[in-house]
């Protein structure tokens, strides 16, 4: 199914923005993990709904719920499955748009798969409300890989043309840390403060915003990964392109590197103090040939403005199929850039234990 990855270690989203519950399921995860559940609410609380002007008003607690696979904090080994409740929906005022797609998102394209049937309240299966039982799967693996001294952290690298600093070349766990404890992930507080003057400007005009998230993951080791077509870029970029709203992904240098020579684009190969083999700069990402080297993997994705925006957008009635107008009404993020940082290290992070567990 389209709603779920991984090649050992199996993960499906579930549910709709407005149903019920939203969940996941996770298959093949390792026996007697310990998983330490107030870090993962503060996880899950960094891409929360309703903090502030910068997000939308819907506010949802989103705390999981497990159903199976966690016994007393530790991984049975049996499939985990845990449900986040919908507790803030407000459906109505989604009525219009079951009649007139909203430009820029998946109604049309739904409508059309299945003929009608889909349930696209408040966006439904196409939701970034999704997204939060993925952070439920990736604080997971997060905390598995940690203890395999594997740390993933990222921060919003752009808002609206506003440029973040970027990681350095050897980014550390504290910087991870430091960056997750931010009420706005940004790097340089000083640049946050401008982007988050971007996205209320944006509200205030009924309109919104994208942006570019930059995810870095250090320590892990070097060989890991495949040629072709079941590479780490490959599968990484797969998942990554599963979250909502993402339109580009980039490792390293990426489309940068098309406008380099080689002597500038190419890392040079040194021995390091601890005498491994390691390189002077990394603008591979830490991958080459689908396989790890060992550098940090560093990538960027790029999130599209939210296509629900109180302005006045062209559309068409698909009941009287004649043009029309739709000034969408409801709670929508001017920005999901900033709420999907988290989201992005979470993706990331179950990929990295997914191809770890293939080593066993």
């Amino acid at each position: 199914m389209s709603s779920e990855f991984g090649n050992t270690l199996r993960v499906g989203v579930f549910g709709e923005s407005h149903g019920r519950a939203i969940g996941v399921t996770m298959q093949n995860l390792p026996a007697g993990e310990q998983i330490d559940l107030l870090a993962l609410e503060a996880f899950l609380d960094r891409r929360k709904p309703g903090k502030n002007a910068l997000s939308t008003a819907r506010h949802e607690p989103d705390r999981p719920v497990f159903l199976s696979g966690l016994l007393e904090g530790k991984i049975t080994g049996s499939p985990l499955c845990a449900i986040i409740e919908n507790q803030d929906a407000r459906s109505r005022d989604y009525a219009e748009l079951l009649d007139k797609p909203r430009p820029g998102h998946a109604d049309y394209t739904a409508y059309l798969k299945w003929a009608g049937q889909a349930d696209m309240r408040g966006g439904g299966h196409f939701s970034g409300r999704l997204t939060a039982p993925l952070c439920i799967a990736g604080g997971i693996a997060k905390q598995i890989l940690a203890r395999k001294n594997v740390f993933i952290g990222a921060h919003l690298a752009s808002v609206a043309g506003v440029a973040d600093e970027a990681f350095p070349l050897h980014p550390t766990q504290a910087l991870f840390d430091e960056v997750a404890q931010k009420d706005f992930p940004a790097l340089s507080d000083e640049k946050g403060c401008i982007m988050q003057e971007a996205i209320l400007s944006a509200a205030k005009d009924g309109d919104s915003v994208g942006g570019v998230i930059e995810c870095a993951a250090v320590g892990f080791p070097a060989g890991i990964g495949n040629p072709m077509f079941d590479g780490m870029e490959n599968r990484l970029s797969m998942a990554l392109f599963g979250i909502p709203a993402v339109k580009g992904v980039e490792f390293g240098a990426g489309f940068a590197a098309a406008g380099l020579r080689g002597s500038e684009n190419n890392d040079p190969y040194r021995i390091g103090e601890d005498g491994a083999i390691t390189t002077e700069t990394n603008q591979a990402g830490g991958i080459l040939g689908g396989i790890s080297t060992g550098q940090p993997i560093v990538l960027r994705v790029a999130m599209k403005p939210t296509p629900s925006i109180a302005k006045p957008q062209k559309t068409v009635s698909l009941s009287k199929m004649e043009n029309a107008e739709l000034i969408v009404h409801g709670r929508h993020d001017p920005c999901v850039a900033h709420r999907a940082v988290p989201v992005v290290e979470a993706v990331t992070a179950l990929v990295l234990l997914d191809f770890l567990l293939e080593q066993r």
